[in-house]
């Protein structure tokens, strides 16, 4: 559990609090001395994908989707 303040200093310093849990604290709110709320940060939200970054940069084989040899095959058969 994390930092626990009663619901008027949430109140008077909410900015402060806000900024504390952005930053990675956990914060929980009493009222009359009983946890009511906990204030945690938000996921970051992934990043957006560029698609065709590497495009130019990387070369696929001729022969890329072409079958297996049977040894190599062999190697990845359940015996």
């Amino acid at each position: 559990m994390g930092t626990m303040i009663n619901i008027h200093e949430a109140k008077t310093h909410l900015s402060r609090i806000v900024d504390d849990v952005a930053a990675g604290a956990e914060v929980v709110i009493a009222k009359a001395g009983k946890p009511v709320a906990r204030l945690v940060p938000l996921e970051k939200a992934p990043r957006r994908k560029t698609l065709g970054i590497l495009k130019g940069r990387l070369k696929v084989a001729d022969d890329f989707n072409a079958q297996l040899p049977p040894d190599v095959l062999a190697d990845f058969e359940v015996r």
